[in-house]
This record gives structure tokens, sequence and C-alpha cells, in this order.
């Protein structure tokens, strides 16, 4: 009699601790070799798992596996289709106005990380450009290279009349500065615009070459030119942060915010890197690594850009907000 009531109370332990046990699905558009997985996704679960003795985990849903289509990212978030997503404020450009300040040629200061300007902008002006979540992690791609296919550019004027695929309405305005002609698409949908000629390039992080395989369709890249960067984000939803617990809320919060963002960051960068010299090493490519002189023609072209975009979203506060 005693041996089935200590088995039945184990049971009952053991089915409480199952009971109290929380999953968070984070939705992700791309495969799992993508960098967001071990820089964002891994980390996050890892920090959780041990944060809670493995009660509250990360699960990954890779490949667009909960809706398809990158765009839709933030939304998901917001209608629960999963606790967290993660995306590009590009995709939604005129949600995030002021964040994609941050990926103007020349905001980012010498020495300042693109997260750090980007969240010590963010109470203060860019928190109301995320409604109905939380932010998990804020971040900046290395810096933007020109992606072409069949086309060299070294000169603001081999880009006349070009179909450049552009993130968002930031980069948008840095090609046509450049006398191309932006053409908006997600990241997925680059690869086969680049191999079939829908478009002759991209402007986006050299990271894209090992991420999403660019490497196998472009020809030429050209390094050096002020074309500034792109923005990310990574969002749980209001309402699946507020049912958290107390105790997994806190969790949470101690493993959100700065230093997953320097995890994502850091990884972007590194990627990149990675990827350049990857790209080098074939032998097949055309590099073009601009001189000082060669990237001030192009700093010269995309002069105004910065401070037309800042004044047209009245993001001056942000701007300075970043830069301090």
């Amino acid at each position: 009699m005693k041996l089935t009531t200590i088995a039945l109370a184990g049971a009952f332990a053991v089915a409480g601790l199952q009971a109290s046990a929380q999953e968070l699905k984070f939705a992700s558009f791309t495969p799992p070799f993508h960098t967001v997985t071990a820089s964002v996704i891994e980390k996050l679960n890892a920090d959780l798992t041990a944060a809670s003795g493995g009660s509250l985990t990360v699960r990954a849903y890779h490949g667009g596996e909960l809706g398809a289509g990158p765009v839709e990212q933030y939304v998901r978030a917001v209608q629960g289709v999963a606790e967290i997503t993660w995306g590009l404020p590009g995709y939604t450009s005129s949600q995030f106005a002021k964040t994609m300040i941050a990926e103007l040629p020349g905001v980012i200061p010498e020495g300042k990380t693109g997260y750090d300007a980007i969240w010590d902008a963010f109470d203060s002006d860019l928190a109301g450009e995320f409604p109905g979540t939380v932010p998990i992690a804020l971040w900046t791609s290395e810096p933007n290279i020109m992606i072409m296919k069949d086309k060299v550019i070294r000169t603001p004027a081999d880009l006349a009349g070009l179909k450049i695929r552009v993130a968002g309405a930031t980069a948008a305005e840095v090609a046509t500065a450049l006398g191309a002609t932006p053409v908006q698409m997600p990241i997925n949908q680059v690869y086969n615009a680049l191999q079939t000629g829908l478009i002759d390039g991209v402007f986006t992080g050299s990271s894209t070459l090992a991420d999403f395989k660019l490497d196998e369709v472009a020809s030429s890249y050209t390094l050096g030119a002020p074309l500034g960067r792109l923005t990310f984000f990574a969002v749980m939803g209001q309402q699946a942060y507020d049912g958290l617990s107390d105790d997994a809320r806190a969790m949470l919060d101690a493993a959100r915010g700065r230093g997953l963002s320097q995890s994502a960051e850091e990884a972007w960068n590194a990627t990149g890197e990675a990827a350049v010299i990857a790209a080098r090493a074939t032998g097949d490519n055309t590099f073009v690594d601009l001189t000082p002189e060669e990237a001030q023609a192009f700093a010269d072209a995309v002069s105004g850009v910065t401070a037309a975009y800042v004044a047209a979203v009245g993001g001056e506060a942000a701007l300075a907000a970043m830069q301090k």
C-alpha cells in the first residue's frame, strides 16, 4: 500500500513538471543552416534551458513551416502563429520608417555596433514601430556590397539603368541615387531572379553568399562602396509574453535584448567574412575592391540620401540617439 502511494506520488510529481514545462515556437523562413539558427534561436534555447532547468525551451520551425513568406513574419508573432519570429523591417518599410534609419550610409558611427545604435534609440524613438510585440533581438548586418551577375561595377556610371534588388525603402533610395532601378523582393527570391536575369544584381550583405547560396549564381562583387546595411528583428507576441509566468518572463527578459542582439550581429559579420573568402578562393569570380578614391565617387552620389530620408520620416531624434 505504501509502495503504491509512493509510486502514485512520484507519477503525479512528474506529471506536474511536464505540465509546467513550456516550449516556445520560433518561426523561421530560412533553412536550418542559416546564420540565425545558431546565433539567435539555438542560443536563446540554450540560455532559457539552462536558466529554467529545462522547463522553458525554444523549438525552431524552419523554412516557413509555420507559414510561407518572410514578409508576414511580424504578423505571425502578433497573431500567435508562433510565439517568436524573426524578419527584416525592410519588407514592410512603412511600419519601420525610423528603425530603418540604421540602414543608411554613414549612420552607424565608426566603432559603434549596429545593435547598440538601434537599442540606444529604441525606448525613446522606435518602440512605437513594434506594436503588439516585445523585441527579443534587434541587430544589423555587415555592410552591404554589390553582388552582380554578368556585370562588373567600378563606378556609379556602371549601375545606370541596371535592375538592382533591394530589401526595402532605404536601400531603394541608395540604388536610385546611384542611377540604378531598385526592385524590392524578399531575399529568398533573389537566387532565381539573378539566375534568370530578372535582376542584374543585389545590394545586400555578403553573408547571403552562404546563407542563400548567391555565390552559385553571381559572378562579380564590388566591395567598399557606402551602401549602408540591413536591419533585423526577432520579436515575441505581446500576448504570448504576457501569458508567461513571472519566473519564465524574468528568464526571458534576462536572455533577450542586447546580449542576444550581439550574438546575432557578430555571427552575421563572421558569416559575411567567411563567405567573401570562399568566393574569392573559387577563382571564377571578379572582385572589385574599391580604393578610397573610387569609393568616394559612390559616397558623393549618395551623399544626400541619408539627410533626405531622415527629414522625410521625422527621424532627427532617432538619428541622434543612434549616433550618441
